[in-house]
């Protein structure tokens, strides 16, 4: 069986730390799930900051640890590369961009550079772009040089989550009518997940049209440029007919709404819940009976593990993997659209969106 090295961009949370935080499943920093893969291992890490450096290799006993990506891959070949900066490429705690003119994409930087260096696999955190002009130029370079591809929107990788997905997909609640994502977020750090998780859920078919709105509702988007990362709502319009929608309450959910019964996601994915169309004729004004049915849970498994190892799996086979740079492109713009239906005053906004240079700014 053939290991594959990987080199870590950013060696904070994400790159190296997250794990002492209390997340679940884990592991969860692309370090901790490559020592607990037997596909992969640590080849090397790349920081701008020397003391991230130092705690890096005294945390995970890597000595090959640079300043300079392009140096780490040529001096070290490495098969994958986590991109695992801050999405502006400023050092936390910045909460915004510094003024209006800022428009910094380190992943979207990152990952084209990457790509037209032949790294065979990348994995970039999310959002992948801050612009679809950006993300234009990820999936071009990808698409270019053949580079399998997969993004930090990890529910999709999650099988606690697969589960929910495999009994929509087989039938268990009937053909999907609905979508729903219940918990105020942020667009590009939190809605990125929703929106593709929602998506992965239903089978991954296309959106056609989005509208939503920015908190505060008469918030003006000036020069194609958000400073910050705002709470947003949505509505998704799917090429199958789904209608979703997020609701700004309650706990992080996901519940999908069928002809013949709904599933929901609870609790972030820790449990799941099956009802069934008891009555499916339902007396005079429509009203029908739904019954608990038993749902079969799992043992939850490291999404990051998950993810890093579909990589392999994609590269080896020569499939497509499950977070393909077309649907992370996709996802990307849906999201970004949000944006671009608060600034049309709510409107509907069809995909692709015919402008590229709106930017959001996240961490």
């Amino acid at each position: 069986m053939k290991t594959y090295r990987v080199g870590i961009i950013g060696l904070g949370r994400m790159g190296s730390t997250i794990d002492d935080e209390g997340h679940t499943p884990l592991p969860y920093s692309i370090a901790a799930a490559c020592r607990a893969s037997e596909r992969l291992e640590i080849a090397a890490g790349c920081d701008l900051r020397p003391e991230r450096r130092e705690d890096f290799s005294s945390r995970w006993g890597v000595r090959a640890l640079y300043e300079e990506f392009t140096e780490m891959v040529r001096e070290e070949s490495p098969d994958i590369v986590a991109v695992c900066t801050t999405a502006s490429g400023l050092q936390k705690p910045a909460r915004e961009a510094p003024d209006a003119s800022f428009r910094g994409d380190s992943h979207a930087e990152l990952a084209v550079a990457l790509a037209e260096l032949g790294v065979p696999m990348l994995y970039v955190e999310k959002a992948m772009a801050s612009s679809m002009a950006a993300a234009d130029d990820i999936r071009d370079a990808v698409s270019r040089h053949g580079t399998v591809f997969n993004t930090g929107v990890l529910r999709r990788f999650d099988n606690r989550y697969g589960v929910v997905r495999d009994a929509v997909l087989r039938g268990d609640v009937g053909e999907p009518r609905a979508a729903v994502h219940y918990a105020r977020s942020s667009l590009m750090h939190g809605h990125i997940h929703s929106i593709d998780t929602l998506s992965w859920l239903i089978g991954d078919p296309a959106i056609t049209s989005v509208r939503g709105e920015i908190d505060p509702r008469d918030y003006v988007i000036e020069n194609d440029h958000i400073p910050y990362d705002p709470t947003a709502t949505y509505e998704l319009a799917f090429e199958n007919g789904v209608r979703a929608w997020s609701i700004p309450a309650a706990g992080w959910e996901y519940e999908i709404i069928g002809a013949e019964g709904t599933i929901r996601s609870l609790n972030n994915g820790a449990a799941a819940s099956l009802r069934k169309v008891h009555d499916q004729g339902g007396d005079r004004k429509g009203r029908s009976n739904w019954d608990e049915t038993p749902f079969e849970f799992v043992t939850p498994r490291s999404t990051v593990v998950s993810c890093l190892e579909d990589l392999v799996d994609a590269y080896e086979t020569g499939r497509k993997s499950l977070g393909r740079i077309e649907i992370a492109h996709h996802i990307t713009e849906a999201c970004i659209a949000v944006a671009e239906s608060h600034r049309r005053g709510g409107a509907w906004v069809d995909l692709p969106l015919a402008s590229r240079d709106l930017y959001i700014w996240h961490v």
